[in-house]
């Protein structure tokens, strides 16, 4: 029993021991925004299941004194001081031991704290804002996944559910935010205690507090639920689109999960320094800037998307992670897979326009590229300390869960899914769970076996690529697990087959349970027989698996791409597995060129988005692997490219939708990087009058970006007036979203003199360190390597200063891209004494990645015919 242990029992142990469990928290904060400080008490009402001397709980970066805690058990009138209190910094708890053992039920644990409003964006932290021109603090939270207990201490698990109680003390003229609506407030002086009310049972991840100076604009649902957005003082108006989103969002997901939203309110925030896109905090969403507020005249579509997704992504979490909570972190996939994959349900209802299921393919693509790696892993991953769970935040828990959830929608039917969705979160509100208790509801609302089929999917990683030979009127199928390397894994799944023959008026479906098994289908002969025969897997891409086909059937695919007959979803998905396959090993690269050939007349907007993407990762690897064959490559996309671009021009046509605004700018930054003159020339035309004249129509939104990184093609250190043109643009607007363009473009110059300094810009105080990322992203091909070098000299400061995802951002974009054995050595030998467990993972995918670049690069070396297919495609174009 846990009365006999010492202190030392509890260090180590992936999570707290049991015999405790907090039911109530009245917590109180008193924030000094600027001294940067907080101070704080925190009174538990604490249930005491098992004999113990001790209590544990999470803290992390607390001053906590021994004569600040004490345990009051209920009705003995008792209070008892404790005999120790020792704080274990690596493991983030407080182990309080008493002389006695404390009486089982009920008591209350009072514990009075200081801390450092922090700058890591994550805790109690503080972020810098402008007012009438002064710089100013305002206090923010962000505790997901770990990081309530560097504001209070607490259990800080998600199981450990409870009851907040909240009171705050800031001055006067602030607003105080948390996630329940303010019950009153008292003013004493220039300060104000605010008090709010209770909240529902939760987990302390999803507690929120802030504390500044915002503007806000209102809404009310039909149920008289107010949603509010509150933006910096003179933003508000940025805030309409995303508050439209947000009621329409819960009154759709109020249907979808036949559940009412549980809280009085949804105040949704923007905030100026922050680490992730968005935080679903219950009642009180936080978000990056960009990812919540819209401009009318400077934001792009693509801006106004993201918003959308977004906003949907967070309220979605208001069920499906606030209601019902993951038991650990082993599940964070059913939060965020679930999110992601509803977010664009919500999307799909309210901007049909936008196609966006289609565009959806690009996050299981994402999905597809990381768990194609050796160093993936299972969705359902085991977390075994603190340190690894930011890792986890990644495209196996969002995308590839998104992708699986999509096909197991699509395999049991939309509405039985939602019903069976339903009743999950009726069973499950207010309490946590596991994966399993999710293919129970599905199974028991389906009949069909969920468990079985979804076991393969998330309890191992990867997943399979399906061979396809037509042999005597029969199909043969054969599954091996798909690895980037070509390598041949030793997974096995029960694949969801879907499959049409020349026409998607009949489609077939079975399961695919066996390593290789023949197929008879019916009508198969005749069809054979017609002159554009096809056979199509995994229609409209709904299932997580690839397919190979023999060359036959590949052939007889690329012609269904290039006379249009196949959906838009499935002429994605023969591009993506065919570059797959390429990349792998599978097939060779004139084969990939030409099927992007036979993509000259496509009229979808991701398809093409696709196509252009995955040349421009061909142009960039082929400059290592073949390049004496640039020059050609470049005539071909160029002569691929033009005619979409003449179609779509500079200039936005009356009446146009969304996606063409989204392709115009994808389809000029290509040209732009492709070193195409005349683009170039228009863009920097444009840009000049736009540097004169912000409001001028000659360069909207849309296109910026595009001019810009166009422009960055004719910087170089003798000439950087283009340069110092963007940094000027940077420093004088006040949107987020503008600035986020001009850092995607500033390291797209061909000179890695250019791109060192704009690498050393993106660590000056002239740009928060959230958006560090973008000025990364923007490396031209040509600077990896000065990109690695500048990396590894400013590596102490890199991680001294950034944490979690952002840190692992860094090694992913700089490492990932190197693509010869010599660089993966040196990566190698650099992170061995530089990794922790908190980016352990990211550089062994990132290593795995060069290799696998480097082995492409040696393979596509050999492809004697290369030279002449670049010729033979760009003279047919």
């Amino acid at each position: 029993m846990a009365a006999e242990q010492s202190a030392e029992h509890f260090r180590g142990q992936a999570r707290l021991p049991g015999f405790a469990a907090p039911r109530r928290y009245d917590l109180r904060l008193t924030p000094d925004l600027a001294a940067c400080t907080f101070a704080g008490s925190v009174s538990v009402s604490v249930d005491v299941a098992a004999p113990t001397r001790f209590l544990v709980v999470n803290a992390a970066d607390l001053d906590v004194s021994p004569g600040d805690v004490h345990f009051a058990p209920k009705g003995s009138g008792q209070v008892l001081l404790p005999v120790e209190v020792t704080s274990a910094l690596e493991d983030e708890i407080l182990i309080i031991r008493f002389n006695e053992v404390l009486p089982l039920g009920e008591g209350t644990l009072v514990i009075a704290f200081q801390g450092t409003l922090n700058d890591k964006m994550k805790g109690f932290y503080r972020s810098v804002y402008e007012l009438n021109g002064e710089k100013k603090n305002m206090a923010v939270t962000q505790f997901e996944p770990a990081d309530a207990r560097r504001c209070f201490p607490c259990w800080d698990e998600p199981s450990f559910k409870a009851v907040f109680k909240i009171t705050l003390e800031v001055p006067c003229e602030t607003v105080a935010l948390s996630n329940m609506p303010v019950v009153e407030e008292k003013v004493n002086g220039p300060t104000k205690t605010v008090y709010f009310q209770e909240s529902p049972i939760m987990s302390t991840y999803l507690v929120a507090v802030i504390v500044g100076m915002f503007d806000y604009v209102e809404a009310f649902t039909a149920d008289g639920t107010s949603v509010r957005v509150y933006t910096q003082v003179g933003k508000s108006a940025q805030g309409k689109f995303a508050l439209e989103v947000a009621v329409k969002t819960l009154i759709l997901f109020k249907e979808y999960f036949a559940v009412p939203y549980p809280l009085p309110k949804m105040d949704m925030i923007a905030i100026p320094d922050f680490a992730s896109g968005a935080m679903e905090n219950y009642g009180l969403v936080t978000y990056r800037e960009t990812a919540l507020l819209f401009d009318e005249r400077h934001s792009a579509a693509a801006n106004k998307q993201r918003v959308a997704v977004v906003v949907a992504h967070e309220l979605a979490h208001q069920w499906f992670g606030n209601l019902v909570t993951m038991e650990w972190w082993t599940h964070l996939w059913l939060n965020e897979g679930f999110a992601t994959w509803v977010s664009y349900l919500a999307a799909d209802r309210f901007f049909p326009e936008w196609n966006v299921w289609i565009q959806f393919l690009e996050e299981s693509t994402t999905g597809f590229r990381l768990d194609a790696l050796a160093g993936s892993h299972p969705i359902e991953v085991d977390v075994n300390h603190v340190d690894e769970i930011d890792e986890i935040f990644d495209a196996i828990s969002y995308r590839k869960g998104a992708a699986v959830i999509r096909m197991l929608q699509s395999y049991l039917g939309a509405e039985i899914f939602q019903k069976s969705l339903a009743a999950y979160i009726k069973r499950f509100a207010y309490s946590n769970a596991k994966t399993e208790d999710l293919w129970a509801a599905l199974e028991e609302g389906s009949g069909e076996p969920v468990k079985t089929l979804m076991h393969s999917w998330t309890k191992q990683q990867g997943y399979p690529v399906v061979s396809v030979k037509l042999k005597d009127g029969k199909l043969e199928l054969e599954q091996t697990q798909f690895l980037s390397s070509g390598s041949e894994g030793v997974g096995q799944w029960v694949v969801p087959i879907t499959l049409c023959c020349c026409s998607y008026s009949v489609q077939q479906k079975f399961l695919f349970r066996g390593k290789q098994d023949d197929f008879n289908l019916s009508g198969l002969v005749e069809c054979q027989k017609k002159d554009d025969f096809w056979i199509k897997l995994n229609v409209d891409q709904t299932g997580f698996y690839r397919v190979s086909y023999d060359e036959e059937l590949a052939s007889r695919l690329r012609h269904a791409v290039e006379t249009n007959i196949l959906s838009a979803a499935d002429r994605y998905g023969v591009l993506d597995d065919t570059y797959a396959l390429c990349m792998a090993g599978k097939q060779k690269l004139v084969t990939l060129l030409h099927l992007i050939a036979a993509y000259k007349n496509e009229t979808e907007y991701t398809v093409l988005a696709h196509a252009i993407n995955t040349s421009l990762s061909i142009y960039e690897m082929m400059a290592v692997a073949a390049p004496e064959e640039l020059v050609n490559m470049k005539k071909f996309l160029i002569d691929f490219l033009e005619p979409f671009a003449q179609r779509v021009g500079w200039d936005a046509k009356s009446g146009e939708g969304h996606l063409n605004a989204l392709l115009r700018g994808t389809l000029l930054s290509a040209l732009a990087e492709l070193g195409h003159q005349s683009t170039i020339d228009e863009a920097v035309r444009r840009f000049n009058v736009f540097l004169e004249d912000r409001e001028t129509p000659l360069l909207p939104p849309d296109v910026r970006k595009a001019a810009y990184v166009a422009l960055m093609q004719t910087v170089n250190k003798s000439n950087k007036s283009g340069y110092e043109s963007l940094l000027k643009i940077y420093r004088e607007t006040d949107l987020s979203q503008e600035k986020v363009r001009v850092l995607g473009s500033l390291a797209s110059s061909p000179d890695p003199d250019v791109v060192r300094e704009a690498l050393n810009f993106l660590l000056s105080s002239e740009v928060r360190n959230q958006d560090c990322i973008f000025v990364l992203r923007g490396v031209t091909a040509a600077a990896h390597e000065v990109a690695w070098t500048w990396l590894k000299e400013n590596w102490d400061y890199i991680a001294e200063t950034f944490t979690g995802h952002l840190l692992t951002y860094f090694i992913t974009v700089t490492v990932s891209p190197l693509a010869t054995d010599e660089k993966g050595d040196e990566a190698e030998e650099f992170f061995k004494s530089r990794t922790k467990a908190s980016i352990a993972r990211t550089v062994k995918q990132s290593i795995e990645r060069v290799r696998i670049k480097a082995k492409w690069v040696m393979s596509t070396k050999g492809e004697a015919d290369l030279g002449n297919v670049l010729k033979e495609l760009a003279h047919k174009h």
